[in-house]
């Protein structure tokens, strides 16, 4: 593993701060710099943008974010370990690394993107990466403040991300991210490139916002995709019929079979749909 910069290897890093990685945070460090750099070159010019990552660690992708010429970047780490580490970092790119030690969950996006063009580039902690990732693509607000979300997940929640209508992975993640943005899986990562090793493979998933997504009431696209996926073996007829007693006459308003089942509705006719139950 060659390095990308002049600062100490990632292995090093970690032995000197014992920083071993903790399950109850999530926590899998990405050791690979050249590979931390591939993810960063997916999220595109950089250089006048400030980026948002969470969940640094010991900071490898945010090196990588650093020399692939980010303006500025905002590392979020809720882990107090880390932060020496980071600081380290900050150090050797004066003025262009500011560290928020904090949950990421609580963050105030527009408050980041106040400095500039917000991207957001992250090895997601797993525990929390999914719950972040429907934050930020159902904000009341849209188009959002942010340009682009470039995100490692467990290779199974990414594939549902950008899983097509009629595919196996498809279900209520892929309805959301799809209704809302572009969603492209970019490259897979090997469990080897991590410590500890997980016990599955990891992917890239990168999204940009559709600027103009359809109109929809999002509740009612949340709680009826939760509904029709939950018991996806079911017809919708029956799947839907406890969020509305006539469910079936919804269904048929907009053109949907009662007798079909969830993987086979287009995002649009979940949309439709949504709306349709929202009157009710």
């Amino acid at each position: 593993m060659s390095q990308i910069d002049t600062l100490p290897p990632l292995r090093e890093v970690i032995r000197d701060h014992d920083l071993q990685a903790r399950k109850s945070l999530g926590q899998n460090f990405l050791l690979d710099l050249n590979l931390t750099l591939k993810v960063a070159r997916t999220a595109g010019d950089l250089s006048e943008c400030t980026v948002l990552e969470v969940g640094p660690g010991p900071g490898g992708l945010t090196r990588a974010l650093l020399v692939a010429g980010a303006r500025r970047v905002v590392a979020v780490e809720k882990d107090p370990r880390c932060l020496p580490a980071l600081e380290q970092i900050a150090a050797h790119y004066p003025g262009r690394l500011e560290i928020v030690q904090g949950d990421a969950l609580a963050l105030a996006l527009p408050e980041i993107a106040a400095g500039g063009p917000l991207k957001i580039v992250a090895n997601l902690p797993y525990n929390v990466g999914t719950q972040l990732l429907i934050d930020w693509i159902t904000g009341e607000d849209w188009p959002p403040v942010w340009q682009s979300l470039t995100l490692m997940f467990q290779k199974e929640v990414a594939e549902r991300i950008v899983a097509p209508p009629g595919s196996k992975a498809y279900g209520r993640l892929g309805v959301l991210a799809g209704w809302r943005c572009h969603a492209t899986l970019a490259f897979e990562v090997g469990a080897k490139a991590f410590t500890p090793p997980p016990k599955v493979t990891s992917a890239i998933v990168h999204l940009t916002p559709r600027a103009s997504p359809l109109a929809c009431d999002l509740k009612a696209l949340e709680k009826l995709t939760a509904a029709a996926f939950g018991q996806r073996r079911k017809m919708l007829r029956a799947s839907l019929k406890p969020l509305a007693g006539d469910a079936e006459d919804r269904l048929r308003s907009v053109g949907t079979e009662p007798t079909q089942r969830a993987e086979q509705l287009s995002i649009e006719e979940f949309v439709a749909l949504a709306n349709a139950f929202a009157k009710a």
